[in-house]
C-alpha cells in the first residue's frame, strides 16, 4: 500500500497491545528533549513502514484538555517530519513501532515540540542506518 505524504492514517497508529508491550519490554530509548523516543525496528501486523503512539503523564499534567493539546502538537510534528524516516526504513526494508512520550513538566509550544521531533526523527534514522 502507497502512504501519501503528510498523513498519519489509522494504519500508522500504534494500538496493538502486543505490539506495545514488545516495544517497552524489548525497545531501545533516548532522549530529545521534551521528548523520550521509545523503538523497537520488529515486524508490525499493518503493511506500513512505521507505527507511532504519542503519550503526555497524566501525572504531570492532571487537565485532559492539556495533555490532548500536547499529544497534537507532537503528532503535527511527526507528521509533517516523518518522510525521511520512511524513506530510510523502506531502503532497509524494515518496520518500526516508536513511542514518543513527553517528560517535561511544563507545557511546551509547537515549535519547541517540532525542533526535538526533528532531532529525534534524526537519531532515529542514524540509528536505523546503523543496524
Amino acid at each position: 500500500m502507497k502512504q501519501r505524504a503528510f498523513t498519519f492514517g489509522k494504519s500508522e497508529k500504534l494500538c496493538s497491545r502486543k505490539v506495545i508491550d514488545k516495544l517497552f519490554d524489548r525497545g531501545e530509548a533516548f532522549m530529545a528533549f521534551p521528548l523520550r523516543v521509545q523503538y523497537l525496528c520488529d515486524a508490525l501486523p499493518e503493511d506500513v513502514q512505521v507505527q507511532a503512539m504519542f503519550s503526555v503523564s497524566k501525572r504531570r499534567f492532571k487537565r485532559a484538555v492539556k495533555r490532548n493539546l500536547l499529544k497534537r502538537r507532537m503528532r503535527e510534528a511527526y507528521r509533517l517530519n516523518k518522510e525521511p524516516l520512511l524513506a530510510v526504513l523502506k531502503e532497509k526494508n524494515k518496520q518500526a513501532g516508536i513511542a514518543f512520550l513527553f517528560v517535561s513538566k511544563e507545557e511546551m509550544d509547537y515549535h519547541s515540540i517540532e525542533k526535538a521531533m526533528k532531532k529525534a526523527i534524526q537519531r532515529l534514522i542514524n540509528e536505523v542506518q546503523g543496524l
